[in-house]
């Protein structure tokens, strides 16, 4: 039985897009059978891991509203564990496509309850908002990551993704844990970047991964090639940084990882 992981943050560029890409890739490397959803109109993900959003024809908008079969739309990738549900533009329109459904905020959820079976990890990275689209991600999942990034204005709007968080285990899905806060972006040499790290760990704890993700060259150029980080560039900090993250996961889950 998989487990459903959502990458949130309504914030832009704290580095969801990247976490949910070579978190995924990652898992796929340890041998754990990974699908990654990309649930963001920008479709960074389904770019990232080498397919051309604009030749997406159907992506988790279709199975979502028009109830197109998820498993008719999984693409492979380059790695042999590692699938994705492609995301396009079009995605845009389904939040208001998405209004007058019944059950609007489980529409994801009845799309890929089948998948559970297939995969062990199952990623969904969610757009930079706390729309509808989102809303679906946490009622679907599990757990949730939430990446914060190491710079001045780090634990703004992190209040509001928990309170969000609180209502939707409230109301929509009362087993939704949060997996851990990641810490990404992070800069040994600059002071701010440590006192970012103190303040979040004070403040939430054991809800903080072990796990530090560096800034770090190679693996912001990594997705304009096509690839995750462990593809491009498997020795690099990046890349490094996401297999710890990956095995502390599997950890956290009772999941034994490949040693190789």
């Amino acid at each position: 039985m998989g487990k459903i992981i959502a990458i949130a943050n309504q914030k832009g560029g704290v580095g969801k897009t990247t976490t949910a890409m070579n978190l995924a890739a990652s898992l796929a490397v340890l041998e754990f059978k990974t699908l990654v959803i990309d649930a963001d109109p920008q479709a960074n993900t389904t770019s990232g891991l080498g397919h051309d959003p604009k030749s997406v024809n159907t992506s988790i908008y279709e199975c979502m509203v028009d109830g197109i079969d998820v498993k008719e739309i999984i693409h492979k990738t380059d790695l042999e564990y590692l699938d994705l549900v492609p995301s396009h533009i079009d995605l845009v329109g389904a939040e208001v496509e998405m209004i007058n459904l019944d059950n609007r905020e489980e529409k994801m959820k009845e799309v890929i309850s089948d998948l559970k079976e297939l995969y062990d990890f199952i990623i969904i990275d969610c757009s930079p908002s706390l729309g509808l689209i989102t809303i679906n991600a946490l009622t679907a999942a599990n757990s949730v990551i939430i990446p914060v990034q190491c710079e001045y204005f780090a634990l703004e709007g992190l209040g509001k993704l928990l309170n969000t968080i609180k209502i939707i285990q409230t109301r929509l899905n009362p087993d939704l844990e949060i997996e851990g806060i990641l810490l990404t972006m992070y800069d040994v040499r600059l002071r701010l970047s440590n006192q970012v790290v103190e303040e979040v760990r004070l403040h939430f704890k054991n809800m903080v991964f072990d796990t530090i993700i560096p800034r770090n060259v190679r693996l912001s150029e990594a997705p304009s090639f096509g690839l995750p980080a462990i593809s491009f560039d498997a020795d690099g900090k990046g890349a490094v940084a996401y297999l710890n993250l990956a095995g502390e996961i599997a950890q956290k889950n009772d999941l034994q990882k490949v040693t190789k």
